[in-house]
């Protein structure tokens, strides 16, 4: 039996995923969903052995020599508790996607949470999430994604669903149990196989109601040749029959407003939004249909660090109506700061037009990407006071060249108490 390195925030008393754990000569891994890291390294078992414990917004007590992790007797079956400092105003709650989720607990022969808890229709990772309400489901699209079997894996959009946000199998707290779309094989299939080269990309999903009263699950799509090159754009439906979108236009290869980000609504309009929005239409389908009506929205968006006062630059993120603050709330990933792409940081507004002013970071991820991270409003907590985001831990545009094993190229989840005191140099 291996010896149980379990990691809490000290705060929280939770479980913290994403802990580096690495003795003296460089054996490392790193806490999975429950916090865990079972460690069974034949030679060190009985000994004292050095753990060094790090991970992106958190630090162990330091010692005398400024080390920071634990020295423990490894012996078989036995079991120690670190509580890590949180230097994020965010939480790190679970890693969402991918094979292992709960790897280390498999090992100490718990019982996992969930009904795939360790491989889900062979996804080892994927890439930009989207959400919307259909059918009385949940429905969960992605990018690219990964398969064991193969380094090539589904470039035509992963699709699937979950009850809807609270309920057994969908709470953030929780496992959450994806039911993939999937092929012969038990690989998903791709929900968009869209003739040309290259991916389908979709984004921009939302569900909305035609002049009858009727539901259409509908998305943006984009060709993709080489690393970033568009070859098409345009709008696209989902067909339940066929269980796969299909095209409903495509755009003129010289079309600039187009629905992108993620979509919210806000009276009578239909929003989306990357940090701030960029266009609105009325709510309705036949609006959505007809880029005639589409208007762009011109954000007053001057993000600087509320208290540095440095200008931000925003990169992609995401925009909600918050309960609790009587704000619209964005969440989004910074350009060029400490790391590439991996500051994340907040922001409101009176309007969704802003003014968005000052933004503080709620979390950093040390030389490594946190991309594309969307808000799950379905989750909020306490009359919206608990808010939960995800985005993309991946090395890509980090320059990093040491991917964390299981988690690299996966989907994160972060919980973000809006009664935290260091947000509040937003507010003034």
């Amino acid at each position: 039996m291996p010896f149980s390195i379990e990691i809490v925030d000290a705060d929280s008393k939770r479980p913290v995923p994403l802990m580096r754990v690495e003795t003296v000569n460089n054996i490392a891994d790193f806490t999975d969903n429950t916090g865990l890291v079972a460690f069974d390294e034949p030679g060190l078992m009985g000994q004292d052995v050095w753990f060094t414990i790090s991970g992106h917004g958190y630090e162990a007590k330091a010692d005398g020599f400024g080390m920071r992790g634990i020295r423990v007797k490894a012996v078989e079956g036995g079991r120690t508790t670190v509580e890590v400092k949180r230097l994020n105003i965010a939480e790190r709650v679970q890693r969402l996607t991918g094979a292992g989720r709960y790897v280390h607990s498999a090992r100490m022969g718990m019982n996992l949470p969930g009904k795939m808890p360790l491989l889900n229709a062979q996804v080892l990772g994927c890439d930009t999430v989207d959400t919307a309400i259909y059918q009385g489901k949940m429905f969960w699209l992605w990018g690219d994604t990964n398969r064991p079997g193969y380094p090539l894996g589904n470039f035509h959009t992963t699709f699937a669903t979950t009850p809807l946000p609270g309920e057994a199998g969908c709470k953030p707290d929780g496992a959450i149990d994806y039911d993939y779309f999937k092929s012969d094989d038990g690989f998903v299939k791709g929900i968009a196989p869209f003739p040309g080269d290259g991916p389908t990309w979709l984004g921009a999903m939302v569900t909305l109601r035609d002049k009858s009263g009727a539901e259409h699950l509908v998305a943006t799509y984009a060709k993709i040749k080489g690393p970033m090159t568009v070859t098409e754009r345009g709008l696209c439906e989902f067909d339940p029959a066929a269980k796969e979108f299909r095209k409903v236009l495509v755009f003129p290869n010289d079309t600039t407003l187009f629905p992108d980000g993620h979509a919210f609504r806000d009276g009578k309009w239909l929003y989306f939004a990357q940090a701030t929005p960029t266009l609105r239409m009325d709510d309705n389908y036949e609006s959505w249909k007809n880029p005639a009506v589409y208007q762009a929205v011109g954000s007053d968006a001057t993000f600087t660090d509320a208290t540095s006062g440095k200008p931000i630059k925003a990169h992609n993120g995401s925009v909600t109506w918050n309960p609790w603050r009587k704000k619209w709330i964005s969440i989004f990933s910074e350009e060029g700061g400490t790391s590439y792409l991996g500051e994340i940081r907040y922001a409101e507004a009176p309007a969704p037009e802003g003014p968005w002013r000052k933004c503080v970071k709620i979390a950093t991820h040390d030389h490594y990407t946190f991309y594309n991270p969307m808000q799950h409003p379905g989750f909020a907590g306490d009359g919206g006071r608990e808010i939960w985001f995800e985005g993309t831990y991946t090395t890509t545009f980090s320059e990093n060249t040491n991917p964390t094993p299981r988690h690299d190229y996966n989907q994160i989840l972060y919980k973000l108490d809006l009664a935290d005191p260091r947000l509040g140099d937003v507010r003034k």
